[in-house]
């Protein structure tokens, strides 16, 4: 991280300078710019989010009276470790989190199928997938740390618990969405907080009244199929109790995850099925009952339960709104409410996917929301969140009903009929196929005005258009530090341009060169245009350059200006801007993602970290004119701020 830019400073560098003036009131303005109602994951990311800017007023609101504190959720996908990379909390993660590192399968022993046997095992990311593994780490530490960030930041946003919407409604005006608040607990009365806000997020679960306010349904259906799940500290003979481990006996099926601290393991078990409209509630399953269960299916093995932090039973189903946002499907109206993570999604927690793609709902609409606010772009932005989220969650929805079905399918027995059962082999195989997808690292974002055609792709193969950008190994220039290339993009809401030279380097003269002294000419340049004149050059769109060399062979003074800008209040030179190709054995960026060393070219990456654009290095115009198409132009001219 960067710091000292606009003067030395002590004390701990991820405290924000407040903006908050002494003596604010306690409690809820009458106005903000974003209400966000629920402090589930979804809701925490979001606040996270817009708390980075210190001239929109967040607020948070939650029902409940306090943090969470013990969580539910706990797989953390290898995206969203990513996604907490850029808001500097991966670290925290990484070091209290549960390594993920392989998967060990279990069936029948063909001799004696009573009794259970290791079928196989396989890695659990595959390799160059992400940087980062796949973690278990439970929701309520999640919250923590998105909370500590929000505290640190210029704002000090912190949730205002005890709050529970009554109404929502959209009137005209500067602030047209009037949301009504009551004291949980106490409902409609003279105890109402009525607040007027700009745009309203619902992350409030599945019972929404943010989404109940806005006409929309979870529709779906159920699959009738009951499980329960317990976290628990036991001692046991299973050998493989330290690995995540998927279970199929005669006796039923239990996916076996181990958490975070070395002792603690979660238990999903498969219960019975229910019958059509039938409710797993009312079928009075205890805990003796669910721990009983567990212990039949990893027979001959036994399992002695010596304390249970949680437990739970639920029954799968998988429901989907048709929007995520109440602008009418078709229609030009600007969005105001929008809803995220299970207030328009839910499906079983089986795949690990629910807190995930809640929070990546979250850190997609989070940026849009801040760009729209702050001048940046305009308000038909906003419409891109509903049209990307709910393909994404549909997405979803499908993969959870194949997944839940193959992991509540018996096992194979010879004495079946062909079609009934799942063989070991075959399990694997569709289990190992999938870990793109539960990694998190599925998604493909379609053309739109923030994502384009990809007709440059073939300059950069492996980094697809429309997916995140795929960090690699690169050195920095300036110090020789080596680093992930995508480690450099924090949760800021700035647009991201990565200029790939090709083997002449960015030597004077270089199509690398021209590009860059193109995005730093005043009069041309896109970056310059969409830039107050106040800010610094990358105050908009942080450009970054990749040497195609090794870093002792360039030198620094060579690079062009828009690689060594001076910033802040003192106009210190940024010497973070430059890399060079990691000379390591298979860490070279050009041959892992596919960049042709011939061509180089410019790769266009969004504030959540997906790739927007690939484009040759000498077709700026087409930079301009991709640009041009969300970006609001400032209305003067930019200095570089250079002597």
């Amino acid at each position: 991280m960067q710091f000292h830019m606009n003067g030395f400073r002590a004390g701990d560098p991820e405290v924000v300078p407040s903006v908050v003036a002494a003596g604010t009131p306690a409690g809820l303005p009458d106005t903000v710019d974003v209400l966000i109602v629920g402090c589930g994951p979804a809701g925490l990311v979001l606040a996270a989010q817009l708390a980075a800017f210190p001239e929109i007023t967040t607020r948070i609101v939650e029902r409940k009276p306090g943090p969470l504190e013990l969580g539910q959720a706990d797989g953390v996908a290898c995206r969203t470790v990513e996604m907490f990379d850029a808001f500097g909390l991966s670290d925290r993660l990484l070091r209290e989190g549960y390594w993920v590192n392989e998967t060990v399968f279990w069936g029948p022993d063909e001799t004696d199928r009573a009794r259970i046997v290791r079928t196989g095992r396989i890695q659990d990311v595959e390799d160059d997938l992400s940087e980062f593994p796949h973690l278990i780490v439970n929701q309520a530490r999640i919250h923590a740390h998105l909370l500590d960030k929000m505290r640190k930041s210029a704002r000090r946003l912190v949730p205002d618990y005890g709050l529970e919407v009554t109404g929502v409604q959209v009137r005209d005006g500067e602030y047209p969405v009037l949301v009504t608040l009551a004291r949980a607990g106490t409902g409609s009365g003279t105890d109402l907080v009525r607040v007027r806000a700009r745009y309203v997020v619902g992350c409030d679960g599945a019972r929404s009244r943010v989404r109940e306010a806005i006409g929309q349904r979870l529709a779906g259906d159920s699959a009738n199929q009951a499980w329960g799940v317990m976290d628990v500290l036991a001692v046991t003979d299973f050998p493989d109790i330290r690995f995540k481990a998927a279970i199929k006996s005669t006796g039923g099926n239990v996916l076996i995850i181990p958490r975070e601290g070395g002792y603690l393991v979660r238990c999903y078990i498969e219960l019975d099925e229910l019958a059509p409209g039938e409710r797993v509630g009312s079928r009075g399953i205890t805990l003796d009952s669910l721990i009983e269960t567990a212990r039949r299916i990893i027979h001959p093995y036994t399992i002695d339960v010596r304390e249970v932090a949680w437990w739970s039973v639920y029954e799968i189903g998988q429901r989907l709104t048709a929007r995520f946002d109440d602008a009418a499907a078709g229609s030009d109206r600007e969005p105001r409410i929008f809803i995220a993570g299970d207030a328009c999604h839910t499906h079983s927690p089986k795949a690990g996917q629910g807190m995930n793609v809640s929070m990546q709902d979250a850190f997609n609409l989070g940026w849009k929301l801040a760009a729209v606010l702050r001048g940046r772009s305009g308000p038909e932005l906003l419409r891109t969140y509903s049209d990307e989220r709910q393909a994404v969650a549909r997405d979803l929805i499908a993969f959870d009903r194949e997944w839940a079905r193959m992991l509540g399918a018996p096992p194979k027995d010879p004495a079946d009929p062909p079609g009934d059962g799942v063989e070991p082999e075959e399990f694997r195989r569709r289990f190992a196929a999938s870990g793109r997808y539960t990694a998190g690292l599925a998604t493909r974002y379609r053309p739109s005005m923030i994502t384009g055609a990809a007709t440059g792709q073939h300059l950069a193969t492996g980094l697809p258009v429309g997916m995140r950008f795929h960090s690699a190994p690169v050195v920095r220039l300036a110090d020789g530090r080596p680093m992930q290339l995508g480690h450099v993009a924090e949760a800021d809401g700035r647009w991201r341009i990565y200029v790939f030279s090709d083997s002449s380097g960015v030597q004077r003269g270089s199509r690398a060169a021209r590009a860059l002294e193109y995005l730093a000419d005043d009069r041309r340049s896109p970056i310059a245009r969409c830039t107050p004149s106040e800010a610094d050059i990358d105050a908009v769109v942080d450009v970054r350059v990749v040497i195609c060399a090794d870093h002792r062979e360039i030198g620094l003074e060579t690079l062009p200006a828009l690689a060594l800008p001076r910033k802040g209040a003192l106009g210190l030179i940024d010497y973070e801007k430059a890399f060079c190709v990691d000379p390591s054995p298979g860490r070279d960026i050009y041959a892992l993602r596919g960049i042709d060393r011939a061509a180089g070219c410019l790769v266009v990456v969004r504030p959540d970290q997906y790739v927007a654009n690939v484009l040759p290095l000498d077709e700026v115009d087409k930079l301009d004119a991709f640009l041009s198409g969300f970006l609001l132009p400032a209305g003067h001219e930019v200095s570089m701020g250079r002597t």
